[in-house]
């Protein structure tokens, strides 16, 4: 491994360029062989990414949170804080999931959407198109959450769901 530095934002730190994929790889990071780290993703402070998790197109994993499994982070996506990524899980276009949020299983976020807090999406859940999932809600089986829909407190979205308007659904709702 040649470490150099690298610039993530915040100055300079050693860092190199991942074998499978070439993009920057913190080296306080923990990052497998096995991960693909494409060449415009970027990882850093003290994330991991393990088993054959991808990281890329302009997607960056950082602060303490962790993609695993065959989970995809891609298209300009960000996973930090201690969020978690896993399973066969997805997010991308340009959507966030930060804080303690949890995406796994066949999940997707994307589109903008963001999944923070203490919030999960799994099983197949859907979470699109600006919509905000956070504080300790749920969304999982073939729901699907989209717009500018806001689901938080602890608040469950699953099933068959499909929530599309400008909704607010919070405290103890299940759809």
């Amino acid at each position: 491994m040649d470490t150099k530095t690298f610039n993530f934002g915040n100055g300079p730190v050693p860092a190199h360029q991942h074998p499978n994929g070439g993009g920057w790889v913190a080296d306080t990071t923990t990052v497998s062989e096995t991960a693909y780290v494409g060449p415009n993703a970027r990882v850093f402070d003290n994330a991991k990414v393990y088993a054959n998790a991808v990281v890329d197109d302009g997607a960056w994993v950082y602060e303490n949170a962790e993609v695993y499994d065959n989970a995809v982070v891609t298209v300009n996506a960000r996973v930090y804080g201690h969020a978690v990524v896993s399973g066969n899980a997805r997010v991308s276009d340009n959507a966030m999931a930060f804080g303690n949020a949890e995406v796994s299983g066949d999940a997707m976020v994307f589109d903008d959407a963001w999944v923070f807090g203490k919030a999960m999406v799994h099983e197949g859940g859907k979470v699109f198109g600006q919509a905000m999932v956070f504080e300790d809600a749920k969304v999982f089986g073939k729901a699907m959450v989209e717009g500018t829909a806001v689901v938080n407190g602890d608040a469950e979205v699953y099933g068959d769901a499909y929530d599309s308007r400008s909704i607010l659904l919070s405290e103890n709702y299940k759809r």
